[in-house]
């Protein structure tokens, strides 16, 4: 699992590794159970037909079979869905441990009933009515039973079962305090300054210059090449050669010829 930067890795305990595992084990298990019922449900209609011919449920076969099919499309939707959110409760999403909560809940609602069911052995069928037109249900369950295979009842019995017992591990181990610190949100970690990086700016203070390595003081100026102290002009010393020596009047720029020697 890659955590956003910045803040500090965490390690995925095995509470939440197993329970994605046993996630994709329902999901496989799914699959297995959409196989074997699409396998039988070719004679289940062609009972269903027989049984009903001539009453007033003589499409329930293929009213059958169309559920079916549909059954078989959101039974794969379903098992797809489960996958991905045991990837993403390997890495940490709180919003996917939340809605495998609510998905895992119905799922085992409709299973255990489903098992119920077939343990009771209540099947697809209809009871008799006020007209004793239609068969009953011990008729149709018993019409099944011959049609269909002797390793199907078994077969979807046993994984119906191991099913639910897996859903069931995987919400629980979800709930655990391990798994609760691992979906807390992370908080950030201190980085310390990266040698060679840049360092953020020192703030000026009004009056001094702004300009980085040549602090000031209030009242001097901001050239690093004259300094001055408070009073003095900031105006920097003349050089020689800048212009000609004053002459006698001191005014600037006057020429004095140099006067001859004694004796000449």
């Amino acid at each position: 699992m890659v955590d956003a930067p910045g803040t500090t890795p965490r390690a995925r305990p095995s509470v939440v590794t197993l329970s994605s595992w046993l996630l994709i084990l329902v999901a496989v298990i799914q699959v297995l159970n959409l196989i074997v019922t699409l396998a039988v449900i070719g004679k289940i209609r062609d009972v269903l037909k027989d049984a009903y011919a001539g009453t007033s449920a003589e499409s329930a076969g293929d009213l059958a079979y169309a559920f079916t099919i549909g059954s078989s499309v959101l039974t794969l939707l379903l098992a797809i869905g489960l996958v991905v959110l045991a990837l993403l409760n390997n890495r940490g999403r709180n919003v996917s441990r939340i809605i495998t909560w609510v998905v895992g809940g119905i799922l085992l609602c409709c299973t255990g009933g489903s098992l119920l069911n077939g343990v009771s052995g209540g099947m697809m069928g209809g009871g008799g009515n006020a007209n004793g037109d239609l068969p009953s249900t011990q008729e149709i369950q018993r019409r099944l039973e011959d049609a269909l295979p002797s390793w199907y009842a078994p077969v979807s019995l046993l994984l119906g079962i191991v099913a639910l017992l897996a859903l069931l591990g995987a919400l629980i181990l979800l709930a655990l305090p391990k798994a609760n610190e691992f979906f807390r949100k992370p908080k950030a970690a201190w980085e310390p300054p990266v040698p060679g990086g840049a360092y953020p700016a020192y703030p000026s203070t009004p009056g001094q210059s702004a300009e980085p390595g040549y602090p000031s003081t209030p009242g001097q100026s901001g050239d690093p090449a004259y300094p001055s102290t408070p009073g003095q002009p900031t105006t920097p010393p003349a050089t020689p050669g800048d212009q000609p020596p004053a002459g006698p009047t001191g005014q600037p720029g006057e020429r004095r010829d140099p006067e001859p020697p004694p004796g000449s």
